[in-house]
């Protein structure tokens, strides 16, 4: 397999965990229904179409924005956006602000997840070796 199919299964999982996470963060009750199958698979459903946007992107120019921190949170906020409004009608009674609470929380995980996970996730290494000697 190359190395471009590679980063793109690569891609597609970490767009699918973002939204998944984003979405079960915003459903309404959703903490109270963790444990709740229609949830479940809302979440899922948001979180695949993100992840295949995501990949059908690497085909694009749009590709770059992937490359830096603030390009990327916006492009997965955005197509989480999409995705959730894809997925499933807005639980709140204003249309689509869940679908853009998603993206918002969505395009936030992204950015942390940078700075956590770069270098070979230093950050999370250097913490654990303090904590734990």
């Amino acid at each position: 397999m190359s190395t471009e199919w590679k980063l793109r299964i690569k891609l597609f999982i970490q767009r699918f965990w973002q939204p998944t996470s984003a979405c079960m963060t915003c459903m309404p009750g959703s903490w109270g229904n963790i444990m709740s199958l229609s949830h479940w698979v809302i979440a899922f459903h948001t979180g695949l179409l993100t992840g295949l946007l995501a990949v059908i992107l690497t085909f694009t120019p749009a590709a770059k924005l992937y490359s830096h921190r603030y390009g990327n949170a916006l492009i997965v906020g955005l197509l989480t956006m999409l995705g959730d409004a894809y997925a499933h009608a807005s639980h709140y009674r204003i249309p689509y602000v869940e679908h853009i609470v998603t993206g918002v929380i969505s395009g936030l995980l992204a950015l942390a997840a940078s700075y956590l996970f770069e270098d070979r996730a230093r950050r999370v290494r250097a913490a654990w070796s303090r904590v734990f000697g």
